[in-house]
């Protein structure tokens, strides 16, 4: 079998195979719940990402929801870069902030993370059906990691 084969053949696999895929980019249910219904009323958290003074924040970096909410987070950036919301686990989030580190043009198209450029808004719509503590950060190399990170209380 010729090399352009076998790599062929390993890039269909790759694409076809579920289990490859990144459980942080599905629209299934997930440990923190699964993405909104839009039919559905939904309550409204605003959410700035910005730089200031060598850290890079969300406001607010807290958000307290009770158990069965769904939230339309609404996202805007104030900052001067681009910057991103994720929901997940913290452990999720880690993990693929690594992803992340290698892959820094990599870019969400998800339910759960929105990537915004400077002064732009946007919209993730979210339905918390699990009790718990989650994570929610800037995976953009470095951003997390200067502060961008927020957690989520679900009740």
């Amino acid at each position: 079998m010729s090399l352009r084969i076998c790599i062929a053949a390993l890039g269909v696999l790759m694409l076809s195979a579920p289990s490859f895929a990144d459980p942080g980019h599905s629209s299934e249910k997930r440990a923190y719940g699964e993405p909104g219904d839009p039919r559905k009323p939904a309550r409204v958290v605003q959410v700035t990402m910005r730089e200031t003074d060598g850290k890079m924040l969300f406001l607010p970096d807290l958000v307290q929801v009770r158990k069965g909410e769904q939230i339309k987070f609404v996202l805007r950036n104030n900052g001067e870069i681009d910057h991103e919301l994720v929901i997940g686990t913290l452990e999720e989030n880690l993990k693929h902030g690594e992803q992340m580190r290698r892959n820094p043009d990599m870019e969400h198209e998800d339910p759960n993370a929105k990537r915004l450029a400077p002064k732009k808004t946007g919209e993730v719509l979210w339905s918390f059906s699990e009790a718990g503590e989650f994570d929610f950060s800037c995976l953009i190399p470095g951003h997390r990691e200067a502060g961008m990170t927020g957690k989520i209380i679900v009740k």
